[in-house]
């Protein structure tokens, strides 16, 4: 049997000692941020991306070997197993080949095939499948089975056709050649069913074919979702004419008698009722996983774009969540994100009470010197962006951005909210939500179901156990690359960190709370269930700002401090491999050290362009085709971007207005929050409030 090492070395690109290196962290219970971060020379400096793909493989791999080994206790205990099936079985290198081997062998319920082998009828299949009689007198050997519960020879030659069609189907080279055809050659065959609505969200599909080999993943999960809703029937199609010309050319020999047609006619058989609707099946499963986790890559690239958005500090802001009849919600936040004071006000119809608005705003501005306020995209954005535009052109200047509320809401009714601010309405801590999203975007976002984040494309259509652990994974990977400040971070910030979880973080700011702040990172091993393993995975992740030890100030962990203080002694550090050597540390290891000591604090998000503010607003009906407007990308999908730049709904810019060159990608050129300077608008429907956008020329 192959080895787990060996398996894992042919489906990678590391050697066999990285990979025993890794297996052995990970068995001692080390995390993938730890293991990338502080374990670089075992693992030849794989980063987080590469060491969960490796981790997925991994699994994938176990599982397979897993398999095989059960595989093959079933097959010796039924005593079913020789040397060139056992062969078969341990040189198979993916789970479907290893099904399309064992298929045969699997015990069945109660198919026709099974039922004709109880009537004694696989002498009779085995005679046909050799075709080697005559029409005539094969038929004279089929009047011998008739008896028992075959009642005549139309039974006894259905039964042995039975049998034929259903060890056809389930030969493993038949099944790898029709899969291969259908992924290949195939078509996805779209229709609208009787519930079809022309002028729908499926109108595209109403009769809508396309290559099984080229449909985009967006498609077909759009497609997915039609056939869902009944409004689409789904099906794969092959030139079957064509491929039952084949298997007869493959299957029927010139020596064979003319008892063929009836095995011909069993393998046709054997094709339209259970080959090609099993395949069928597999290629669908196989297209749906691999749009799932397309759809999941670009909503977890989205993700990181957002969550790595540059948080705006030391300003007060301003967090505005609109409304039209219930009206605008107003909370002000420090520039620590602490919750100062709320207000509600109603610049925006019905009411449209202009001058007491601006008179609220105007005296929070002044008691807490308010330099910027968010605004949340929804019902009745655009309005409120023009109040605000309005009062900087009565001469209150006040910038403002506008910020994604998806999940506003979800955050405010939540558990999580409900602890932070026990003794607010749910629509206060909606707008505190929206503030945070400018003053630390990550720190606040944390809190929320990334699904609900509305940065992805089909996120509630796709597998959604492989959806939530790959967005807690890019959470994780996010927050441990920047590192939290574990005197002011929540406790579901905290519990991101790699070794901690919800538990853990919980205990870290009731304990901050009852014996006040962290004073260096060992005071952490006093936290209740904070034991020597989580902290071995923790600490290099947790920050002190003003701590005992700069060190703690960093990303080094603490098993490096004295590596760290060692340094001092070295006038020159740029010959990192001779001061590695003398440390007795590795080379990987000390360069990381000497450049957390050059930048103390260092917060990466720092290097991206700000969020840019404005003061006025841009009118659709001011646009013309081939007007320059600015704005920003709130989401990405396969086909194209959505552009805010001011108006009620987002701009778009397909994918082919992007770039003079052919990209593959949205992400290749945009990400999300990206201000873009200069867009030219290409179309304008006034009707639908839609604006198409390009860059090609700009």
């Amino acid at each position: 049997m192959q080895n787990l090492t060996t398996l894992l070395a042919s489906k990678t690109t590391l050697d066999k000692e990285q990979i025993k290196n890794i297996l052995t962290l990970l068995d001692k219970g080390d995390t993938i941020p730890f293991i990338a971060r502080y374990r670089k020379e075992l693992t030849g400096g794989a980063d987080d991306e590469q060491l969960r793909l490796f981790h997925d493989v991994y699994l994938s791999a176990k599982r397979l070997l897993e398999r095989k080994e059960e595989i093959l206790k079933i097959l010796t205990e039924r005593e079913l197993l020789n040397a060139g099936l056992k062969s078969a079985i341990e040189s198979a290198e993916t789970m479907t080949a290893l099904e399309d081997i064992y298929r045969p062998y699997k015990e069945k319920k109660n198919t026709r095939a099974l039922t004709a082998i109880k009537q004694g009828l696989q002498p009779l299949a085995n005679t046909l499948q050799s075709a080697k009689l005559s029409k005539e007198a094969f038929m004279a050997e089929v009047k011998r089975f008739v008896k028992g519960e075959v009642k005549d020879v139309a039974q006894a030659l259905k039964g042995a056709q039975d049998i034929i069609a259903e060890r056809y189907a389930e030969q493993p080279k038949e099944r790898e050649v029709l899969r291969d055809m259908v992924q290949r050659h195939g078509l996805i065959e779209v229709k609208g069913t009787k519930t079809f609505q022309d002028n729908g969200s499926f109108k595209n599909y109403k009769a809508h074919s396309e290559k099984v080999a080229f449909i985009p993943s967006h498609r077909y999960l759009a497609i997915r979702r039609g056939e869902k809703e009944k409004e689409l029937s789904v099906k794969l199609t092959i030139d079957s004419d064509r491929y039952l010309e084949t298997l007869g050319r493959y299957k029927l020999k010139e020596w064979m008698g003319s008892s063929k047609t009836y095995l011909f006619d069993a393998y046709k058989d054997g094709f339209k009722r259970l080959l090609y609707p099993s395949i069928e099946r597999e290629v669908a499963s196989l297209l749906k996983e691999r749009a799932d986790r397309a759809a999941i890559g670009v909503f977890g690239k989205n993700m990181t774009q957002l969550f790595m958005s540059p948080p705006v500090t030391g300003k007060v802001l301003l967090g505005a969540d609109p409304a039209y009849r219930t009206g605008c919600k107003l909370a002000v936040i420090d520039e620590n994100g602490t919750y100062l004071d709320h207000a509600v006000i109603y610049p925006v119809p019905p009411r449209d009470e202009y001058e007491k608005s601006r008179d609220v705003v105007a005296k929070l501005v002044k008691k807490y010197n308010i330099q910027g306020v968010a605004i949340g995209n929804g019902t009745a954005s655009n309005e409120t962006q023009a109040f605000f535009a309005k009062l900087n052109n009565d001469g209150l200047s006040l910038p403002y951005t506008v910020v994604s509320e998806a999940g506003a809401s979800v955050y405010s009714a939540s558990d999580i909210a409900s602890k932070e601010y026990p003794d607010l309405d749910v629509t206060i801590r909606g707008a505190i939500s929206i503030a945070g999203r400018l003053r630390d975007p990550m720190a606040t976002l944390v809190k929320i179901d990334p699904k609900s984040l509305g940065i992805g494309q089909y996120q509630h259509d796709v597998d959604q156990k492989l959806l939530e652990r790959k967005l807690h994974e890019g959470v994780e990977s996010l927050v441990n690359a920047v590192g939290v400040d574990v005197n002011s971070a929540s406790a579901s910030l905290l519990s991101y960190v790699a070794g901690v979880g919800p538990k853990v973080a919980d205990n870290i700011v009731k304990h901050r709370q009852s014996e006040g702040s962290f004073d260096s990172k060992k005071a952490l091993l006093k936290v209740k269930g904070l034991g020597a393993k989580a902290y071995e995975q923790a600490a290099g992740f947790m920050r002190i700002r003003e701590g005992k030890s700069i060190f703690d100030n960093t990303g080094i962990h603490p098993e490096s401090y004295a590596t760290a203080k060692a340094l001092e002694k070295y006038d020159d550090i740029n010959d990192t491999k001779t001061i590695a050597a003398e440390l007795g540390v590795g080379e990987l290891t000390l360069k990381d050290i000497i450049k957390e000591l050059a930048k103390p604090g260092f917060d990466p998000r720092e290097d991206l362009p700000a969020i840019p503010f404005k003061q006025g607003l841009t009118d659709i009906s001011a646009l013309r085709e081939g007007s320059i407007v600015s704005g920003v990308v709130r989401n990405i999908a396969d086909f194209g971007a959505f552009v805010d730049i001011g108006l009620k709904n987002d701009g778009m810019i397909h994918i082919s207005q992007m770039s003079q060159k052919r990209i593959a990608h949205p992400l290749e050129v945009l990400s999300v929050n990206q201000y873009l300077p200069r867009i030219e608008v290409i179309s304008i429907d006034m009707e639908k409030n839609k604006v198409g956008l390009s860059l090609k020329e700009v």
